[in-house]
């Protein structure tokens, strides 16, 4: 059972960063994405500083972040890298398994992977994950190397603190036509 004091919970500049960016996007009027929060259950409570200190998952969450963009409905979940090698266990079975029903629907699902070391953003779509989890699933690596990936779809932050993920999302929705 994962809890409060896991690895998942911990702030993530790239999770600042994006929101940041959704809220620039939505006083523009160019999208309303919102993050959706992991619903917890408190175990333990620091009453003094008021700080809960231990709690467990109440369910498997989805997707970090979800809305629309221009009227097309969007889902995405931010993930980070130090190393150049992408592990797939970063990415749950219900992930994958919500973000294929998404875009079935019609919406857009991807991910947007930090590279740390290399301060590099990448937006992977949906189809390419499925290629890379279909790959693990038969056997095959169960990771992903950076040289693998889809050297049009490597961007960086804007102005040091904006996600510019809209660039890409029309990108893939240019290659979708």
């Amino acid at each position: 059972m994962a809890t409060w004091t896991s690895r998942g919970l911990r702030g993530s500049a790239l999770e600042d960063y994006i929101n940041h960016t959704n809220e620039q996007y939505r006083n523009k009027g160019l999208a309303l994405i919102q993050k959706i929060p992991t619903p917890i259950t408190p175990v333990r409570i620091d009453k003094e500083h008021r700080h809960i200190t231990l709690a467990y998952f109440d369910q498997r969450s989805t997707v970090d972040y979800i809305g629309a963009v221009q009227g097309i409905p969007v889902c995405f979940d931010a993930k980070e890298c130090a190393a150049d090698t992408f592990p797939l266990q970063n990415v749950h079975r219900h992930q994958v398994e919500f973000m294929e029903e998404f875009e079935r629907q019609g919406g857009i699902a991807f991910l947007l992977i930090l590279y740390t070391g290399r301060t590099e953003l990448y937006y992977m779509r949906f189809q390419e994950l499925k290629r890379f989890w279909e790959r693990m699933e038969k056997g095959g690596r169960k990771s992903i190397r950076y040289e693998e990936l889809d050297p049009e779809f490597f961007f960086t932050l804007k102005n040091g603190c904006m996600v510019p993920y809209l660039d890409e999302i029309q990108k893939d929705l240019d290659k979708r036509e």
